[in-house]
Order: structure tokens, then sequence, then C-alpha cells
């Protein structure tokens, strides 16, 4: 789903465009001011000639270039300081609006996209369009009312018509050169900046994945991947600089062609009398100035495709429409003692061919406990992440009390929801800010508890600097099962009416587990408790066990009730109690 192709450059240049007005009226009077040199550097040519060299000629004509000098310094300055400062400001702009939009894609989207390619985003890509709004504007500002005031003030002067036009005749040349080269530009632009994301995303997953490649001894093999992604940006950047190279040597070329000749001519019309000494030196001089912008046009143009590609992929970014939307007429929930009604709930993944779940009824009554178990692949974690929205279920499927949370806005389901994933997933800050990550205000006997609650709080004071401790990237720092633990203490602390445990004790071992799921039986009375397990040691408390299997229930009940039937429940539970003897040694 897309949204209205956004105008993301437009709408900002438009709510700023007073600065940029100022802006670019100082640097185009600068540049005017600036147009006066040869014509003043030709009239004191002619004044020697006829009158010779005098203390009063020399001070007359040094006070008209200091002025001009003084002119063009404080107004170019002043313009673009304001352009680069709204360039600056785009960027920062920019970057939260792109923060902003990941926030409310769907898990969907992150499924296909690595973290790489969204960095690119964010870095490469705005980069590129800060710079065409800044040094491009600045550039071509410059350039054009530099080649305007010079052509003007050449034909102010009183130099022949026909001298200004066999001069100027080669960069008649310069529409075609930039209609032919400007979209050859862009569409290698756009497969570099498409490459550079394909790169940093490989580059991110080597680093996160730098343990796994070091204990396999296959430092080789991930070279050659990364340097296959490093060659297709070569390739594709070498496309890029040889066809700019050109279109950035044709322009300078032109401009030089025609000073060769204004030099040719005018020399000759000087020697013939037909011109001053004055005419001819500020021909040369216009020509001269026009020259350096005719190279900053080239690359501007070359900027401005390069940005154009990029801009391209940002709208494209931000047209994409959230996939979980919240409905106009969306009102706040309130689970608190509140059951969950699951009514023939079907599910399929987008672009998957079967069905995650099927035909699933079921009625969790408020400050229960539920289990799930079944086999990897059965849709136990598919179904709490309907439950949180994460995916959109069928409208009228699933109810928390008696609203539809289709009905209900997004903040206030998730707020009352408190969900312990597996991978326990920690932030590279301290643990006690990792913990009280729902609300960082929280007081610290209210972390401290969770941490009990969790047992972690033993292994975080024996730690030199306790909850204060700064966990590394991903957290690090803390072993698999301290990582697991200090995620269940961050989803005890929220205390929220539903509290979803999706295998969040398979990293610890037996005594711990039992430590915690009596911590939860003890601390989470008469709120509703969803507990995902493999093991069924960690939910045979239940109020209700439900066996999934290919995406449907095959079986509920009691943990008791399962034992006495002949079924999958039965099966695994044999399954565990055969490993745990053999384990023990019995």
């Amino acid at each position: 789903m897309r949204l209205k192709d956004p105008r993301l450059l437009t709408d900002y240049v438009k709510a700023h465009w007073y600065f940029y007005l100022l802006a670019v009226a100082c640097i185009a009077l600068a540049n005017i001011t600036q147009s006066y040199y040869p014509r003043v550097l030709g009239n004191f040519t002619d004044d020697l000639q006829k009158a010779g060299i005098s203390p009063s000629v020399i001070k007359h004509y040094t006070l008209i270039l200091l002025a001009i000098g003084i002119g063009y310094g404080v107004l170019g300055g002043f313009g673009q300081y304001m352009i680069m400062r709204m360039g600056r400001l785009f960027e920062f702009f920019t970057r939260k609006k792109l923060f902003e939009h990941f926030t409310t894609l769907g898990e969907n989207y992150y499924s296909k996209n690595g973290v790489g390619k969204l960095l690119s985003y964010v870095m490469n890509d705005v980069k590129n369009v800060r710079d065409a709004i800044s040094q491009g504007i600045n550039h071509t500002t410059n350039s054009v009312i530099m080649i305007v005031s010079v052509i003007v003030m050449m034909l102010l002067s009183s130099i022949p018509l026909y001298l200004i036009v066999v001069c100027v005749l080669p960069m008649l040349a310069i529409p075609w050169t930039v209609i032919y080269f400007g979209p050859k530009i862009r569409e290698r632009s756009k497969k570099v900046q498409e490459s550079l994301a394909t790169m940093t995303e490989s580059a991110e997953e080597q680093f996160g994945g730098i343990r796994v490649t070091k204990k396999f001894a296959v430092e080789s093999i991930m070279r050659g991947r990364f340097g296959e992604t490093v060659d297709g940006i070569v390739e594709n950047q070498v496309k890029l600089v040889r066809m700019s190279s050109l279109f950035q040597a044709l322009l300078p070329f032109l401009g030089a062609l025609s000073l060769i000749i204004s030099i040719a001519l005018g020399g000759y019309l000087t020697i013939q009398k037909q011109i001053t000494l004055g005419n001819f030196v500020s021909l040369t001089l216009y020509l001269r100035m026009i020259v350096n912008p005719l190279q900053q046009i080239g690359n501007v143009i070359n900027t401005m495709q390069r940005s154009r590609a990029s801009l391209e992929r940002i709208n494209k970014l931000l047209a994409i429409a959230p996939e979980i939307q919240e409905a106009a007429h969306a009102l706040p929930l309130e689970a608190k003692g509140a059951g969950i009604r699951i009514s023939g709930l079907t599910f399929t993944y987008p672009d998957a061919r079967e069905e995650a779940l099927r035909d699933i009824d079921l009625y969790i009554p408020p400050g229960k406990t539920l289990g799930i178990i079944g086999k990897t692949g059965s849709g136990k974690t598919t179904l709490v992440k309907l439950l949180l929205r994460i995916y959109d279920p069928p409208a009228g499927t699933i109810k928390i009390g008696d609203t539809d949370i289709r009905d209900a806005t997004l903040a206030s389901l998730r707020n009352q929801i408190g969900y312990v994933p597996q991978d326990g997933f920690l932030f590279s800050t301290t643990i006690r800010d990792n913990i009280a990550f729902y609300d960082r205000q929280t007081e610290f006997a209210h972390v401290e508890k969770a941490s009990k609650q969790a047992q972690i709080h033993d292994n975080i004071i024996e730690f030199p600097d306790k909850f204060e401790t700064r966990l590394g990237e991903r957290g690090i720092t803390l072993s698999g099962g301290q990582r697991q633990r200090t995620s269940l203490a961050r989803g005890f602390i929220k205390n929220a009416p539903v509290l979803i445990l999706d295998d969040s004790v398979s990293a610890v071992d037996a005594v711990t587990e039992t430590k915690i799921i009596e911590n939860i039986r003890l601390g989470r009375k008469g709120k509703t408790t969803i507990i995902i397990a493999h093991r069924i040691s960690a939910l045979k408390h239940a109020d209700e066990i439900i066996v999934l299997d290919e995406g449907t229930i095959v079986q509920r009940g009691t943990h008791a009730q399962l034992l006495a039937e002949d079924g999958l429940y039965a099966s695994l539970y044999s399954i565990q109690e055969e490993g745990t003897r053999y384990a023990e040694g019995k």
C-alpha cells in the first residue's frame, strides 16, 4: 500500500521560501557587483592610454575595486551562510521525519529490508539531497547570475555586438549537453545509491555476525561476500564517474573555446584599431569570468542528478503506508478486568500461500493464565502478534472485553499488554534503563523489585557498577540467560493487565525457571497472563493450556486433563520427562 507521493523537498522550500529568497538576493547582488570588475579595469586601461598614470587615477580606481570586493564578500558570504544553514536544517528535519516514518512501518516491511538499507536512506540519500539544496542552490545562483550579469555588462559596453555574438557562440551548445548527459547521470547515480545500500546492509550483517564468523573460521568467505558488494559499488561508480567527468570537462572546454576566440579575434580587432585596448581587456576578462561558472554549473548538474535519484528513493520510502492503520473512530481500550475472546480466527501472512492459523476459537477469562504449547511453526507466536496488532487480524476475530482490537487505539492496546519475546533484545545503555524501558522515570525500588522477580538481581549486583552497568551492543555484556531475564524484568515492571511471555524462559535452567514461574503466579494474581513455551514445566500451572499444531488448536484443558488424553501434549511430556531422567542419570 502506498500513500500519495510526498513532496519532501518542495514542501520544505515552500515553508522556508523567505530565507531562500533573501539568500538568493544577496548572492545575486554580490555577483552583479563583481561583474563590474572587467568594466572598471577596461576603463582604467583606457584612461592610462589617454592621460597616463597618476596618483589620483590610481586612488580613484583602487577605491572602486575595494568597494566591489567588500560588497561581493559581505553579500556573498551572508547569502552562502543562509543557504548552508537551511541545508543543515533540512538534513535534521528529514532524518527526524524518516525515523518517525520507520516507527510506523510494520514487521512485514522490516522482514524484507535490512538495517543497512535503512541506514543508507538516513545517511547517504539525505546527504545527497542536502548537497543539492545547499551547494547546489549556492553554486547555481552564483553561476547563473554571474553569466547573465557578464552578458548584460558586455551588451551595455562599447564592445561591438558581432564580436560578443561570435565569442559566445560555442556556449550555445551547453543546453544540448545538459539535456543529453543529465538523465544518464541521474540513472547511474541511482544505481550507485542502490549498490551503497546493499553494501551497508552487508556490512551491518557481517559486523553483527563477526563472532560466529570467527568461531567457524570462515573469514575468507565473509570477505568474499562483502567484497562482491564493494565490487558492485566500484563498477557503478566508475560508470558514473566516466559520464560525469566527460560532462564536467565539456562545459569549461566550451568556455575556454570562447576565450580563445575572444583573444584571437579581439586581439586582431585591437591591432586594427577597431576596438580600444580597454574593450579588449574587458572582453577577455568577461569571458574569463564565465569559464568558472560554467564549470560550477557542471558540478551542480552532477549534484542535482545524484540528489534527484536520492530524493526519488526517499519519497518512495515515505510513500509507503503503515501496514497497521488506526481506525478513524478508534477509542482508548481498557483491558483491566476484561477477558480476551478469539472467534473464528484464520490468518495468512502477506505473500504466504498457507494459513498460519486456522479457525481459532478461544476465551481467556480476566485474571487467568493461559499456556500455549506446540511444535515449532505451529502458530504460537503468530497468535500473540495478532493480539498486539503487529499484524492485523480479520475484523471481529479478536476482542478484549467488548471491543474489537481493530477499533482500539494502537497506543492504548500496546500500553496495556506487556510482551517479553524469546530473543530478549537489550539496548546499548545501562541495565537500569533497559529494565525501566517503558518508563525511564520509574523509581529504583520498582526496578529492583522487577529484577528480583526475574531472578537477575543477584547477577546484577555482582557487577562493579551494579544497575548502572552499561551494556554492549545488543546487551552482549550479559550471557544469553542473563539477557533473557533482564528482558523479563522489563516485562514485569510494566505491570500491565495482560502479560505475554513468548518462550521467555527458554535460556534459563530448570531451578531458575521454577522460581520465575512461582514469582509470576504470586505477582500477577488477578491479571491475565499468556505463557508460550516449549517446556511443559513452564506452563503446567496454567488455568488452561492449548496445544497448537499446524495452525489449529488440537487439544485444550488443564495439565492433568491433557496428560490423561492420548495426544500431542502427552507425547511431548513423555519426551521431556525421558530427557530429564536421562540428564539426571536415572
